[in-house]
């Protein structure tokens, strides 16, 4: 008798194991149109598939965008520039927009989750400081009151520069001239169960000092690392260091805050620059997403301090984009060349990644939205949600930014330091 239970119970174990879905690691991309040359949307798709991409995150929710992607089964994040934050801040007129550019394309096209602003809290404008909590909370009353809130969440993103002090991860904490705007955000995560999502890039911690960063340890390639004398943690590469810093500074703020989820929202590595912008070669920007796409393959996207949670990243970028203003690598970030062609090998296994077929973006203007511009998703409601006009928000068109550097280079300093003192 004992023997014949045993055995049904490891017989529903089995069944409920097997019936259980795999857990595999979500590979993201950055699909931004900061571009004149870019194929239509809906030629995107076979390139996206080609990586393993199964999550797409746009810069608007643009509706030519949208509506190529509908059935397609990638999970899409739309976002909402910083230059409709105060507006957003008006229920009425953040109802109007999620219906226009949410719900309207549902249940057709996935839509998860939308990105309110970019680096708003290092941004230096206090007024749109000001305006990002209450335009999050618009957008999300906006999903309650429509029924979609359980589908879709509300987040924001922000540069590592939200941190005091980036390295050794364990002795982190936010800025303490930010925590009052912050608080708020991260109560918010926790009382919808929203991710924060943070903007990462170890290429800027290499090109401010090569000499004293190791390349393999940005690179993902076999290094020594080093180990964090305050929790014993081992890192192989910096990436997963800068992600447990934000970890342990949302752990110093408060115990509620400890499960909030943590999602890369762009991490990538350009494969040209400028003479003085140093390791921004196609070489390395093989190694360092091809590297990652890997690791996200084989489902090793754990960090130390949170070994039970996969981590969801987001590449960026899918293309080249040659309208980005600012240094050489702006534009040179992404995985293809606009004609569909890769600009280097990942090394993975892909499908046929033939040409998508080149051709003008439906762009007005010349411009096109995307890498951080909101230029789609008008609304016919009365003027609430209104286009832009001229090229994209400028505090979105640049990832390489002031407030990110400043962060990499406290990584930098202390990094430095900590090889000085081994010595």
């Amino acid at each position: 008798m004992a023997s014949s239970s045993l055995q049904s119970l490891f017989s529903l174990f089995c069944l409920a194991l097997f019936s259980l879905p795999l857990i595999v690691s979500s590979i993201g991309i950055n699909y931004g149109q900061v571009a004149n040359n870019l194929p239509p949307p809906k030629n995107v798709i076979p390139l996206l598939k080609s990586v393993g991409a199964t999550k797409v995150k746009l810069y608007d929710a643009d509706p030519q965008a949208l509506r190529a992607f509908a059935g397609s089964g990638f999970e899409l994040t739309v976002a909402l520039g910083n230059e409709y934050l105060a507006q957003m801040s008006d229920p009425i007129k953040a109802q109007g927009w999620v219906k226009e550019n949410v719900q309207a394309y549902l249940p057709n096209t996935k839509i998860v989750a939308i990105v309110v602003g970019n680096e708003v809290l290092t941004s230096n404008q206090s007024a749109l400081t000001a305006a990002l909590f209450p335009a999050m909370q618009s957008i999300h009353g906006a999903l309650v009151d429509c029924g979609l809130n359980k589908q879709i969440f509300v987040t924001t993103a922000h540069s590592l520069a939200i941190l005091d002090v980036s390295y050794p991860p364990s002795a982190t904490s936010f800025r303490r001239d930010l925590l009052g705007s912050l608080t708020p955000i991260l109560d918010f995560h926790v009382k919808t169960g929203s991710p924060i999502l943070i903007n990462a890039y170890p290429f800027f911690a290499y090109e401010e000092n090569p000499k004293h960063v190791s390349l393999d340890f940005v690179l993902f390639q076999p290094n020594q690392g080093f180990t964090d004398p305050g929790s014993n943690f081992h890192y192989d590469n910096m990436l997963f260091a800068q992600v447990d810093a934000v970890y342990h500074a949302l752990d110093a703020v408060g115990i509620s805050y400890k499960k909030v989820p943590i999602v890369v929202s762009e991490t990538g590595w350009p494969s040209n620059g400028d003479p003085q912008e140093v390791g921004a070669t196609c070489d390395n920007a093989r190694k360092y997403n091809g590297n990652l796409i890997k690791m996200m393959m084989s489902k090793k996207m754990r960090t130390p301090i949170r070994p039970e949670c996969d981590l969801t990243i987001f590449v960026f970028a899918l293309f080249n984009e040659n309208m980005k203003p600012g240094p050489t690598s702006e534009r040179n970030y992404g995985l293809f060349n606009p004609d569909g062609t890769p600009v280097y090998s990942l090394g993975i296994k892909t499908s046929s990644t033939h040409s998508s077929g080149s051709g003008s973006s439906n762009s007005t203007g010349g411009s096109s939205s995307g890498g951080g511009g909101n230029t789609g998703g008008s609304s016919s409601g009365g003027g609430i949600y209104q286009p832009v006009t001229g090229n994209p928000s400028p505090d979105y068109m640049s990832i390489s930014s002031a407030g990110v550097k400043f962060s990499t280079l406290h990584f930098i300093c202390c990094f430095t330091l900590t090889i000085f003192l081994d010595i």
